[in-house]
């Protein structure tokens, strides 16, 4: 099993990000794939997910700013960062859902700066 995040930096306050997860090994198609999240000193925490039907959840904290999509052809789970703040500093998980409502296989993480 991989998921390999990309598309992590350092970008100004309001900026954008486009993150993508490119996965392999586990049955993506039917899977719930998601965007988590940790900041230093805090513990990981839900951004956004996506059913296998392509229904969507996200955290209030980044609703009308994030969107995550999926592209079943690529194996490959998106997620669109705008409006960014601060406080969305962190490192990014992907993460595929096997059972129950968490992860059982994560990427490496990719960083996430805002700052001016």
């Amino acid at each position: 099993v991989q998921l390999v995040e990309s598309g992590g930096g350092l970008v100004q306050p309001g900026g954008s990000l486009r993150l993508s997860c490119a996965t392999s090994g586990f049955p993506f198609r039917i899977s719930t794939v998601g965007w988590y999240r940790q900041a230093p000193g805090k513990e990981r925490e839900m951004v956004a997910t996506v059913r296998s039907g392509g229904s969507t959840d996200y955290a209030d904290f980044v609703k009308g700013r994030f969107a995550i999509s999926r592209d079943n052809a690529k194996n490959t789970v998106y997620l669109q960062m705008s409006s960014l703040k601060p406080e969305d500093t962190a490192v990014y998980y992907c993460g595929a859902v096997q059972a129950g409502n968490w992860p059982s296989y994560w990427g490496q993480g990719t960083l996430v700066t805002v700052s001016s």
